[in-house]
This record gives structure tokens, sequence and C-alpha cells, in this order.
């Protein structure tokens, strides 16, 4: 095996490449709905200028295969696999850009290795099509840069436009060519070309669903996503936790060979501007635009603000490229291996679900609950069903069954896109409902036998049923509590 993977990286990388994506298009049968693939479904099933927790691109895509190939968990899947491998694609083509062709494909056979691939192939978020515009967006301002292309102005403007209308991160793709554009002697003067300013301005034009969205309800996502985050990270409290959490996650997702590459590189470039006031050369220093304010700015965050694992998703596209500059064979090889040893025991887990996930990110059990609600919807007729958990039962559930399912905006709590969906709350005055809540920290089979205030005060009665409890390959592994509620009062 040794022998062939060496004789693999010499001659034929792509070989390799095929086999990882092989091996997930395998896997994704096994994968059951994650509550955020049922989310972002919602958004497509509900189209809207945009949504409250993010602009809708994910949604768009989701509602326009299910539309095609109909609905099924697959299928949702099968999306994010797609997009992904367009995303691979084109950072191939980005890639041959910045290194000779083998590097090229060394460079994607880096990035094929991460569990950062596999997680964007298997799980659907805004970060999924965000990874595609932004290797895109990279792509044409490459050609328009450095090719002297300008049409590649306005395709690269279009595409920045359609990332900020995946996630609001995407801005960092302006700051990042604005800053390039402002430290390249050789480039500067490209700061007033018609066709930069015209790719810009295109760029904003996109975004007018978005803000339209935004403007129409008093800016809600734009504050929901700045002003909390916003005030905890000017609270400059040390949380060494967060900083080990995030440090984790990142390894988690690059291994550690590729993390430990980004900062060396990180280092080393800083270092060098601050002992030589010199900065790299124009192509370097490209990478580097998209690469450290993204990498390293979430860095230095997180010792003070909990990063989330996918934030620092953007900057691997021109990190992978500087990594495979500096990377020898041998270390690549160590990368795949390591590759190896962990979509091995991830596909383990997917399949047997050894490990259970103390938490409701998981695959596992949303359709078997799915039926269980089913079968106490008959027994209560005309009763509706409800989540509190922000939105991830309530999602899962409203992607299986026929009915509407409800979120914690019953029980005059926020809940996130769920608030602007339209529904008529009053309509339901005077109705049954059956509650379920999941019980993460799953330990025995019991009731949990406490007195729920948040539905005592919007229903009349509140009984307690017995907990579903859902068996995984034979063992207990999920467990809801369930509640019947009588006479809702939707203005107690």
């Amino acid at each position: 095996m040794n022998k062939f993977l060496n004789r693999a990286f010499l001659t034929s990388p792509i070989g390799i490449i095929l086999l990882f994506q092989l091996f997930r298009l395998v896997l994704l049968p096994f994968m059951g709905l994650m509550p955020q693939d049922a989310y972002y479904y919602l958004y497509g099933q509900n189209l809207s200028w945009s949504y409250f927790d993010h602009p809708g691109m994910i949604g768009y895509l989701l509602r326009f295969t299910s539309e095609v190939f109909g609905q099924s968990v697959f299928v949702v899947k099968l999306t994010d696999f797609v997009v992904t491998s367009l995303t691979m694609y084109f950072f191939y083509q980005l890639a041959k850009e910045f290194l000779p062709k083998y590097k090229a494909k060394q460079s994607l056979l880096i990035l094929t290795s991460t569990i950062f691939v596999s997680i964007l192939s298997f799980n659907s978020t805004p970060d999924v099509p965000l990874i595609l515009f932004w290797t895109l967006s990279i792509l044409c301002l490459q050609r328009a840069i450095f090719l002297d292309k300008k049409w590649y102005w306005i395709l690269g403007g279009i595409c920045m436009g359609l990332a900020f209308n995946s996630k609001y991160t995407s801005i960092l793709l302006q700051f990042g060519l604005i800053t390039f554009l402002i430290l390249s002697n050789k480039h500067r003067r490209q700061l007033v070309s018609p066709w930069m300013l015209g790719g810009l301005l295109i760029s904003v034009a996109i975004t007018f669903p978005v803000v339209y969205w935004n403007y129409s309800n008093e800016f809600a996502s734009f504050v929901f996503q700045s002003s909390e985050r916003t005030s905890s990270i000017t609270k400059f409290k040390f949380h060494p936790n967060f900083l080990f959490g995030a440090v984790g996650h990142q390894l988690f997702l690059l291994l550690p060979i590729v993390f430990v590459t980004f900062l060396l590189i990180s280092v080393k470039h800083i270092k060098r501007v601050l002992k030589k006031w010199r900065l790299p050369e124009s192509k370097i220093l490209f990478l580097l635009a998209f690469f450290l304010p993204t990498f390293l700015g979430f860095m230095i965050l997180t010792p003070f603000y909990w990063v989330k694992l996918n934030w620092l998703m953007p900057s691997y596209i021109t990190g992978m490229i500087l990594a495979a500059m500096v990377l020898k064979t041998k270390w690549v090889r160590i990368q795949v291996w390591n590759s190896f040893v962990f979509h091995f025991l991830l596909a383990i887990q997917i399949i047997f679900y050894i490990v259970p996930i103390k938490s409701d990110d998981t695959w596992v059990g949303w359709e078997q609950l799915f039926v269980k609600v089913e079968e106490l919807q008959s027994q209560n007729p005309n009763s509706f069903v409800f989540s509190d958990d922000k939105y991830k039962t309530s999602a899962c559930l409203n992607f299986f069954m026929d009915e509407k399912v409800y979120a914690q905006n019953i029980i005059g709590k926020p809940a996130l896109h769920f608030d602007y969906l339209g529904d008529d709350l009053a309509a339901l005055e005077g109705k049954n409902a059956i509650f379920i809540d999941s019980d993460t920290r799953f330990k025995d089979s019991n009731k949990l036998n406490v007195k729920n205030e948040n539905l005592i005060a919007y229903f009349e009665k509140v009984t307690e049923l017995e907990p579903i409890i859902i068996p995984i390959n034979s063992r207990e592994k999920r467990k809801f509590w369930v509640y019947f509620c009588e006479n809702y009062n939707p203005s107690p």
C-alpha cells in the first residue's frame, strides 16, 4: 500500500482525489437528515428575498434540486456534494494560475483530503455556496488583475455579489481585494480603474435581495448577526476554553499538517513585514490578502469570543495554494495517510453511530421521530405540533411531515426565521398541541416529571406523556420529551 501511494503521489494524485470523492459519494446514502439540512430546505420551501439568519442561496439551491429530483434526504445531500465538487474543480483552475501543474494537483489533493470538504459534501449550510462563489470570485479577480482580462472584473463582481447572497462573511472578499490593490505597487493603479469600480458596484447591486429584505424587516438580519457578537467581543474577556475549542476544531477540519502549515505561513509573512518592512511579491500578496484577514483575524478573536468552526473556511481556498508551495511531497503523503484514518473512523461513525452525540446536531433519529409523532397526532386529531430548540426539531419534523410544524414562537419566544413565515398564530387559538422536546443528555427512559412553566402560561392544561425513545442499530440512542397541551391561548 505504501509503495502504491508513493507511486500515486508522483504519477497520479488525481486518482487519489477521485478515490476520496467516490468514498464520499458512496457514504451519502448512509447520511441521515441533519437539522441544518432541514432548516435551509425550509428556506427553499418558503421563498423570500432573504432570511433572518442568513441570505438565501443555500435555500434556493435546495428548492431547485427538490423541484427537479423530488424531495428526499439523498437529494439534499447530493446537492451539497455536487456544489462542493464544483468548488474543487474551480479551485484546481485557480491553483494552476499560481503553481506548476503537478503542484496544483497536490494542492487539490491537500484540499480534498480535509474533513472540511467532507463536511461541505454532507451537510447543507450557507458555507456550501459561499465557498463555491468565494473560489470563483478569486479566480475571476486573479484573471482580471494579472492577465488584464477586463471582463473578468464584471464576472468577479457577479461572483462576489452571489457570495454575499450566500453568507455575510463574503464581505471579506471586497476587503481582501482593496487591501491587495492598496499594498501592491505594481497593481495600485487599478484602484481607480473603471472596470474594477464597475465590478465592485455590480457586487453591491447583486446584494439587493438581502438589503431589500432587511429594509422591509427593520434590518433584523443585520442586527441579529452583528449586535450580540459585537457586544461579546467588546467585553474582551479572556476564555482559554474558547481558544482550545477553536484550535481543536481547526485541527479536525484541516488535520494537523495543514493547520500547522497555515500557522507557519501566517507567522512567516507577518514576521517578514515587521522585520524587513518588505511585502511579498504580487502573486503571494494576492493569495495572502484572501487568507490572512479571515484566518488570522478570526484566530485572534478565539480567546475572547466563541468562533464557530466554519467561519475560517473561506481562508482555506488561497491558504491551500500557499501551503502547497511549501509542503514537500513527504508531508502531503502524511496528510493523506492521516486523512485515510480519519475518514475511515468517520465512515464507521456515520454507518454504525458508535459514539452517541450529546446534541441535536446529529443525522440519526429524525425520521423515526416523525413516525412516532404522526402516530401521536393521529391519536389526537386537530392538534398541532411544535418544539422549542431554536429550529432543529421543528425543521426536521417539517421536512418529513405533511402538516406544518411550529417552533418556539408558539410560546412567545424568538424563533429565528420561523417568526417570518407569516403564520397566523391567532388562528390556532383553542386548539390542542403536541410539544416535542429533545433530551440531548439521554440517561434513562423515564419521564421528566417537571412542570414546564412556558407551556403552562399558554395552555389551559399540560400533561406529560411517555417519552419517545429512538433505537439506533438496536440500541436506545435518542430521547424526546412529549407533552400534550390543551386549549392554546396565543395571548396569555
